[in-house]
């Protein structure tokens, strides 16, 4: 496909339920490469077969590669000889710049999202108990569905017919895009404008589902446009912007929009961090590092002082709750040796059941696939669906618990409560009593954890209560995610986590003295270690959160066996939905069976690679550009022009530096290679940065494609290559730690008359499932 140069790529559609066979004879059907000049001289029985096609949102997209390597060609290198001090110094402070700004539109955006939600669910909310407080239950129902069901409608119709890609939490695709993978259409003003618009709809509707996976993907969305200088229709044309249109800047800016998300979704600033640091990004440096912790110690900042503000009751019913901090600093964390015991059994059961629910949540997104491809309306529908079964669920369900008096050690203004927040809610119970599942299930996400999470009540729930509360959450966690509206899965992880972990502490409670709210806030940390299999920054996210350090070697060790035990039945959930969306992404580790074979067979099973002269002519560049797909082409100097009579390597050029040299008339008359201050007084690193010509847009006469091109100016001469004996898997580790895009194949030896590159390498070629492809007995070696 794209990042292909000089290898033609069968194109198979990725689709979750359909045969490979019927998806590979569609694919050949639309074979973008089909030409002669691709075809090789000699019939081959195998060739590679690659997927650069992936479902991303609800659309099949051509999927390409990132550019983050250095193009060091002659213009790059002129360029930093000649950057004087100013113009560096205005480098460093622009990246300074924008990512301050990333942190404060972050933390804006974030305490924006919140204030909505917190109002439009909390008016929801108080206006039902009117109702029930007046016996009027079916009204109540009915309004309560009612305003659930227009918040879900309106959501959903904006993700399935203005931004698909707004759907879902976005921290998948954002992974693939650090990872080197161009994810299309994921980060511009209108998934971002859906993407907020859609969240705020969605959390108040009540569905089992958060806004912090969707923040982590406003803030990247932020960085990219801020990058960019708006959107590919509208930019800035900013002098300082243009040290930023490249690949690499645009990659470390959304890594601070990553971690800026996961602050303002938690008030974590080191677990921001953290999270790009451990699950997100794939290349790491310091000076990102600081970046980084930038980015996050302004959106910490800035939400610390719209708390204050709102502390103040100028934010409507945003009051003492809305960003979520479940604060248990004054509570006496107290454990000795033998409370290890349930500290384990939380463990093991995070494992298990996180690997359970990656389980059961892939089946459910391959079924919802089925339900996607038929249309726009069976996706709203699919939406309504759910929103209906849970809006029925948390207005019925209540009604089966029995009212419990309040304890008489608590003030009678504290039990029990109808109104938004607190730990209590009378529901339909007499006074002086309050309803444990309506205190669970007739509230905000946010004060459900805050419920489930509160400390020094041992008493408030009963185990029957917890496990309908559990088994509820399990199933809406399910059936959630996955329908057309932004999503995220940290908040009914973490719901599900704490209603398993509160239970264990009810029925341990004789036997331990770690109190019942933290059994819910390890339970939390366990199912997230075993679903997301993070743990260093889920810790610091708990520890920030919880504001208790000495919760620290507990959780240590929870989310470690959660960890473990979950990796020994599946992979996370965000690599499983990577994997259905199709996104090439390359993983840390190769496959054992890698070893077994040399770069040298892999690119033997391919077609001829092709190549272009040091000068070449204009009717041979535009034949290649029109009638392949590739990015990048080896440029080899003839034997003629070396001064050792053999053909050598000059280096690797880009299609946009070739369209860029077709543009510009850079045209001779006859063939010799130009100096070095005619190509400076046509071109400038600037028009090389400039991907966005096609070269259908070109037009050249029939006098100028007999003319010449030196392509020696615009090549890098410094591409990375490997020879045909290295192994797969050691070239796909160096491919993957070098951020690459293209890997050079060279003979072990070049014969007289040999090209001096045999092969070319790229993302696809070294994924997993496309080499099995081609050598499927390589999986029993």
């Amino acid at each position: 496909m794209g990042d292909n140069s000089g290898t033609r790529e069968e194109t198979v559609a990725i689709h979750c339920l359909e045969g490979e066979a019927e998806a590979e004879a569609e694919a050949e059907e639309r074979d973008p490469e089909s030409n002669p000049l691709n075809e090789p001289l000699l019939k081959r029985n195998r060739t590679l077969s690659t997927n650069p096609l992936a479902l991303v949102g609800a659309k099949v997209s051509y999927i390409e590669s990132l550019d983050y390597e250095i193009n060091e060609n002659d213009l790059f290198k002129h360029d930093w000889r000649s950057r004087s001090k100013v113009q560096v110094l205005q480098y460093i402070f622009c990246k300074w710049s924008l990512a301050f700004l990333v942190g404060l539109l972050t933390g804006l955006i974030a305490t924006l999202i919140n204030l909505a939600i917190e109002n439009i669910a909390g008016y929801k909310i108080l206006a039902v108990v009117g109702f029930i407080e007046e016996d009027r239950y079916l009204a109540g129902f009915l309004y309560f569905t009612g305003i659930n069901f227009l918040l879900t409608f309106g959501a959903s119709l904006l993700c399935v017919c203005f931004a698909p890609t707004a759907a879902g939490p976005g921290i998948p695709e954002i992974k693939a895009y650090l990872n080197g993978v161009d994810t299309p259409d994921m980060y511009g003003a209108r998934t971002l404008i859906v993407k907020i618009v859609g969240s705020i709809g969605a959390v108040a509707a009540g569905l089992d589902l958060g806004k912090e996976g969707p923040l982590v993907h406003i803030g990247a969305c932020i960085a990219s446009l801020l990058g960019q200088g708006g959107t590919e229709k509208h930019r800035i044309k900013w002098r300082w912007l243009r040290y930023f249109n490249n690949d690499r800047d645009r990659r470390d800016l959304i890594t601070c929009g990553a971690s800026s998300g996961v602050c303002a979704a938690f008030r974590a600033p080191v677990g921001g961090v953290l999270f790009s640091l451990e699950e997100v990004a794939t290349w790491w440096r310091s000076a990102l590092l600081w970046r980084t912790f930038f980015s996050t110690a302004v959106v910490a900042v800035v939400l610390r002082a719209f708390i204050e503000v709102c502390n103040s009751g100028k934010c409507g019913l945003f009051g003492t709750g809305g960003l979520v901090m479940f604060d248990v600093s004054s509570v006496t964390v107290r454990y000795h040796v033998m409370d290890i015991i349930p500290v384990v059994i939380i463990g093991i059961l995070g494992g298990l059941l996180g690997s359970l629910y990656n389980y059961l949540l892939h089946k459910v997104l391959r079924v919802y696939s089925l339900i996607n491809q038929n249309g726009k309306m069976h996706k709203l529908l699919l939406s309504l669906s759910v929103a209906l079964f849970t809006s029925v669920c948390q207005y019925c369900i209540p009604f089966l618990s029995t009212c419990v008096p309040c304890a008489t050690s608590l003030p009678e203004d504290v039990c029990p409560t109808n109104g938004r927040s607190g730990n209590f809610k009378q529901f339909n119970c007499p006074s002086g009593h309050y309803n444990e599942l309506a205190t669970l299930l007739l509230t905000t996400n946010d004060d459900a954890v805050r419920n489930i999470f509160s400390t020094n009540t041992p008493h408030e729930y009963h185990s029957s209560s917890l496990l309908i509360f559990f088994a509820l959450y399990c199933i809406l966690g399910l059936i959630t995610f996955g329908i057309a509206v932004p999503s995220g899965l940290f908040l009914p992880i973490i719901l599900m986590g704490s209603g398993y972990g509160r239970l264990l502490g009810l029925w341990m409670g004789p036997h331990t003295k770690i109190d019942q709210g933290l059994f819910a806030v390890l339970g939390a940390a366990s199912l997230m270690a075993g679903s997301m299999r993070m743990t260093v920054s889920v810790c610091v996210i708990f520890l920030e959160l919880t504001n208790n350090l000495l919760l620290l070697p507990i959780t240590m060790i929870v989310l470690l066996i959660a960890k473990t035990v979950g990796d020994s039945f599946n992979p996370s959930i965000y690599e499983i939905i990577l994997h259905l969306k199709g996104l090439p992404f390359l993983d840390a580790n190769p496959e054992p069976w890698m070893r077994n074979l040399t770069v040298g067979e892999l690119v033997d099973v391919k077609p001829p690679v092709i190549t272009l002269n040091g000068i070449e002519k204009v009717a041979r560049i535009v034949e290649v550009l029109k009638n392949t797909t590739h990015n990048g082409f080896p440029v080899v100097d003839e034997a003629g022009e070396t001064s050792t009579g053999v053909a050598k390597l000059h280096g690797l050029i880009l299609r946009a530096h070739l369209v860029g040299a077709l543009k510009k008339k850079w045209f001779l008359k006859e063939k010799r290679r130009t100096e070095e201050w005619e190509v400076r007084e046509k071109f400038t690193w600037v028009d090389l940065a400039d991907r966005e010509v096609n070269i259908e847009e070109v037009a050249v006469t029939r006098e100028e494609m007999e003319l010449f091109v030196d392509l020696h100016p615009f090549t890098n001469m410094t591409p990375f290559t490997v020879l045909e004996s290295i192994s797969v898997a050691k070239a796909m580790v160096l491919f993957r730690q070098l951020a690459l895009r293209h890997m050079l194949v060279l003979p072990n030896y070049q014969a007289p008359g040999q090209s001096p590159v045999i092969g070319i390498l790229t993302r696809q070629d070294l994924l997993a499932h496309n080499i099995l492809t081609v050598f499927p007995h390589l999986e029993k070696t």
